[in-house]
């Protein structure tokens, strides 16, 4: 959790605040193929990449 905080206080400090939803996207892309890759859903998720 302590990445979290730091990156935080980056995005804070330099007043990155445009690179919040690029962050966004990619942790819902993550949760997609990890969660969907051992489901019966794996097959439609991989044709969407």
């Amino acid at each position: 959790m302590e990445f979290l905080r730091d990156l935080f206080q980056f995005l804070k400090e330099r007043k990155k605040w445009w690179l919040m939803p690029i962050i966004i996207v990619l942790l819902i892309i993550g949760a997609i193929l990890i969660f969907g890759g051992g489901s019966a859903v794996a097959p439609f998720i991989y044709t969407l990449f």
